[in-house]
């Protein structure tokens, strides 16, 4: 009883989840993690990892199914909840509902939810870190120039925007270093 008790309050640590959320967790999930060889199979038996239907060199997903609906609605409460908060997981959730959609994020979310709680389930040292909401823009800093290139041609259909890239020599403000007059 004391280990569950440990369990739950390590879950409480993830962004959106309450305590009777991470007794839900637990609940379903159990405190054996051998029957799950890895959290990626836990996500997959609450139904939350879409299936790839390939036919030739064509591949999409599909429909992720019903799968576990105590723990598939707790996941998703706590990726809505973690959605209003300025944290990684909220993050994540704007980033994909940005790209793909409400239900898809909620989707995306809860199997991020599902996986961690798998870890620190499956070994009693594992704690949650919160990587904070500006974790994806300081992977790559690139990616946002990229995006905002996609914008302008998307924008301005038969645009082609061109980087060119900054000389190591030139300073800001032009040629010879001088700021413009104003």
């Amino acid at each position: 009883m004391d280990s569950e008790q440990g369990v739950i309050a390590r879950l409480d640590e993830i962004t959106g989840i309450s305590h009777d959320a991470a007794q839900v967790i637990v609940a379903e999930l159990g405190t054996d993690m051998s029957q799950f060889p890895s959290p990626g199979h836990a996500a997959s038996w609450a139904r939350l990892t879409p299936p790839v239907i390939q036919s030739g060199a064509t591949s999409k997903t599909g429909r992720t199914g019903k799968g576990d609906p105590y723990l598939r609605g707790v996941a998703g409460a706590a990726v809505m909840s973690a959605a209003k908060t300025d944290t990684f997981l909220g993050a994540r959730y704007r980033r994909h509902a940005r790209r793909r959609g409400k239900q898809k994020a909620i989707v995306a979310g809860s199997r991020t939810i599902i996986e961690t709680a798998y870890r620190i389930i499956a070994d009693p040292g594992f704690r949650y870190i919160e990587l904070g909401s500006g974790y994806h823009d300081q992977l790559d800093a690139g990616r946002k120039t990229r995006d905002k290139i996609r914008q302008l041609e998307k924008l301005n259909p038969g645009m082609t925007v061109t980087l060119t890239p900054r000389r190591p020599d030139a300073q800001p403000g032009g040629p010879g270093g001088q700021a413009p007059a104003a």
